[in-house]
Parts: C-alpha cells; structure tokens; sequence
C-alpha cells in the first residue's frame, strides 16, 4: 500500500484488568485504508485491544486503561473526548450478531436517527448501505420484517450495513466469520475486501488462512504484548521474532 498518514496511533497503552495485565505499553500506528489482522494466541490481547479503539473496554468496571489512542490528531482516551461520537466514528462488529429488534430498514436507520443524520435521504442510504454489505438483493422485499427473521449470515451482514450506515473512518471487526458456515463467511469476507479501499479495518481472527487471504497489514500479540508488525507478507513468510514464527508455524497457538 501507498503510504498514508496512519488512521490511529497508539502510544503506551497499557490495560488492567483488576490485577491482571492485558496489554503491556502498546506502541504501532495502524494504517489508513487496508485490513489490519491482529493475530495471536487465545487470551493474548487482541480483542481487548481492538476495543481500546473505541474505549468498549472502559465498560468493564474493573478495566483501567492508561496510554494515548490517538485519531486525526487527537488523544481519544481523554476524559473529556466524547465517546459518542468515538463510536460513530469508529465502529465495531462482534463475532455474534445482534439486531436491533425491529425491522431490517428501521436497524440500519437507527444509527442515523441516533446521530442526528437522518433526513429525507434515509432510504436511499439504507439501500446504499445493504447494497455494500451485500444484502440488498435478498431483502429488498422483506424490509419491514424483523431482522430476527434473517439467517445469521444475513445477520452478520446487516450488523455490517449497520456500522456502515454512520459513515464511520475505522471498522473493527471481533472475529466477524467465526460463527458463520463457510458460505456465509465468504460472503462477509468478499464485502470488507471490497471496503478496504475506503475504511481502515481491524480484523481479529484465529484463522490464518483467512488472515493471508484479507489483510494487508499484521500485528501479532503474545501475552499481552505486541511482538511485531508489518506488511502482510513479510508477516506471514519472514517474520523477525521466534514467537511470531512459531505461532505462524503452528508450534503455539
């Protein structure tokens, strides 16, 4: 990839859970555009990670998040940033879906309504938004029915026309296929491989064949620690430290 200015630059972070350490002094710049995997062994930090981006992980009442995130410019962990408008601007899909319970359109117009975004457009950017998650076709009649009715695929793909619908810079997405039959996760990998030339996307997987099929970039954590990153490929095929090589190999893991 060109280089861009980095989307998100994380300085120091460090994350406590009571008295047990999940991240430990996390320093990278994440960059613009792409998918970004965040690779690494069950309990390593990844997902606590990814939800420092968007300070998720402050609703654990025992998290106590130390460090600077910074986007555009800005240290988003200050007290004082305004976590709504964080988490428009940085969305987030889990690895199980959860519609909102009320219909298909009504769940991609709620973040707009939310924000203060809507307006006589709204239908055209709810079909705008399905179009992109791949969906519209197959419930562009069915609109008005509730979400619940679709299958989880169909789900997980509305969750993503969901985050798309606020317009967002960065997507975090928490191991998004790990719940899907292997149709369905093609579907959702085919839609954000199709997005990563607008948004910047972090991606939490255990699968290493799906993370050298997607991404561009890779971080690899181990033990709450950020071991080394790079361009995929160099990553994948000549990393520097013997843990990342190990776990690439399938020696941890």
């Amino acid at each position: 990839m060109d280089y861009e200015e980095p989307v998100l630059k994380v300085r120091n972070l460090n994350v406590n859970y009571g008295q047990l350490s999940a991240l430990k002094n996390i320093n990278v710049d994440i960059p613009r555009r792409g998918v970004t995997a965040i690779l690494g062994p069950s309990g390593c930090g990844k997902t606590t990670l990814l939800k420092s981006f968007n300070r998720l992980v402050e609703l654990n009442p025992e998290a106590k998040v130390s460090g600077e995130i910074i986007l555009d410019g800005v240290n988003v962990n200050n007290p004082e940033y305004n976590v709504i408008e964080l988490r428009k601007r940085v969305g987030m899909i889990g690895q199980v879906p959860t519609p909102l319970p009320m219909s298909i359109y009504n769940n991609v117009a709620f973040g707009p309504r939310m924000h203060g975004l809507e307006g006589k457009d709204t239908a055209v950017n709810v079909e705008r938004c399905l179009r992109t998650a791949g969906l519209w076709e197959e419930v562009k009649d069915r609109l008005r029915e509730p979400a619940n009715r679709l299958s989880v695929g169909q789900q997980q793909r509305l969750s993503l026309a969901r985050a798309l619908a606020v317009e967002p810079e960065v997507l975090l997405c928490d191991e998004p296929t790990s719940a899907l039959d292997p149709v369905s996760a093609k579907h959702v990998e085919d839609q954000l491989m199709g997005l990563k030339r607008e948004y910047s996307i972090l991606f939490v997987t255990h699968t290493l064949r799906q993370a050298k099929r997607i991404s561009d970039y890779v971080l690899f954590m181990y033990m709450g620690e950020l071991v080394e990153h790079g361009p995929a490929h160099r990553m994948f095929t000549q990393p520097t430290d013997t843990r990342t090589r190990e776990y690439m190999e399938g020696v941890i893991g």
